[in-house]
């Protein structure tokens, strides 16, 4: 299997974001892709850099004016007298059908839905080559692959149309459905992460050619708080095609194969020609969050379920924070997938 990175991921190196009304660093470091490639390599994975595959394929996801906001927005914001060093917003609409504003401040305030998106001078590079990675990694698969890893960094899962949050600027996992759509009739989006994907679920609710599904800390006290509920099953021609299996914090692997197994079963129900894998990590019972209580060889066996659909899979990074676990929970992950 090859593991796709480009080195340009790493210059998006954000200092401090918001929690719980503090300013605390930044846990979305360049560190972590450092862990990560080097678990991949140790795990036996190829390395390989992306193709820009243009911004035609983001555009396919992502609003023209979010994109055009993003590549933009640093260089408008250093030029307001006294704004902080990262771009962070202090004002938001109250509804997405509220006027769209001219001012920096103004879009900001509409582009980004909470104080975990600071955008700095390298963000949009980044984050644009994060995407091209989980393009390329779907590339292989289309190419004949039947696996491949997409080390993107900054994630992604948690940004939708026009909307960045939850340290996700550009939806890798989305980007990389809807290239595998060029060949693959039916994909379906599995996502592991502790938190609910709910960029991807907005992404894809009213379709009904990717199914979405996520296993997840319950919202109703954890992050993103506002969407991961058991009710959310898609609308109009998506209706029924997005699952949400919310689980308590504090669940550990035995409960939480119970659930994938759930999972699985609307996967192969469904009929996928092809799968994408949105891998966190951050389930792991010493990651930073606390959400979960998976361990590091209860990822072999998240891996090995998953690998057991026998599909053509694209294995796109999500969460998973600093600790001394983060590098061997994805080796884990990788060897049981093989």
């Amino acid at each position: 299997m090859k593991v796709i990175f480009s080195e340009r991921q790493r210059e998006h190196n954000p200092e401090s974001y918001l929690s719980s009304g503090a300013a605390v660093p930044n846990p979305e470091l360049p560190e972590r892709a450092d862990r990560l490639l080097a678990a991949a390599l140790s795990a036996g994975l190829e390395p390989e850099a992306p193709a820009d595959y243009g911004d035609d394929l983001i555009a396919s996801i992502h609003a023209e004016r979010y994109l055009t906001f993003l590549e933009n927005i640093h260089t408008r914001w250093s030029r307001i007298e006294g704004a902080s060093k990262e771009v962070l917003p202090n004002v938001h609409p109250i509804e997405r059908s509220d006027g769209y504003p001219k001012s920096a401040v103004g879009q900001v305030g509409f582009h980004v839905y909470d104080a975990s998106c600071p955008i700095a001078a390298h963000t949009w590079l980044s984050a644009r080559w994060s995407a091209m990675t989980a393009a390329h990694a779907a590339q292989r698969v289309i190419s004949g692959d039947s696996a491949c890893y997409a080390l993107s960094r900054p994630p992604g899962h948690h940004a939708s149309q026009d909307l960045a949050g939850g340290f996700c600027y550009l939806n890798n996992s989305a980007i990389a459905a809807q290239h595998l759509l060029s060949k693959f009739a039916r994909v379906a989006i599995i996502d592991v992460d502790v938190h609910h994907g709910n960029g991807t679920q907005r992404i894809f609710y009213e379709r009904d050619d990717v199914l979405t599904v996520s296993i997840h800390a319950d919202p109703i006290r954890f992050y993103p708080f506002f969407w991961g509920y058991a009710n959310e099953t898609g609308s109009g021609a998506g209706l029924g095609y997005n699952v949400n299996i919310p689980l308590v914090r504090g669940t550990g692997d035995e409960d939480y194969l119970r659930s994938l197994d759930k999972a699985l079963t609307a996967v192969g129900d469904y009929a996928p020609e092809a799968i994408v894998i949105a891998l966190g990590l951050d389930a792991h019972e010493e990651d930073p969050y606390q959400g979960m209580k998976i361990t590091t060889p209860g990822f072999a066996r998240i891996a090995s379920r998953l690998a057991a659909l026998a599909l053509p899979s694209v294995i796109v990074q999500e969460g998973g924070y600093l600790s001394d676990a983060l590098g061997p929970n994805l080796a884990s992950f990788l060897n049981g997938f093989q």
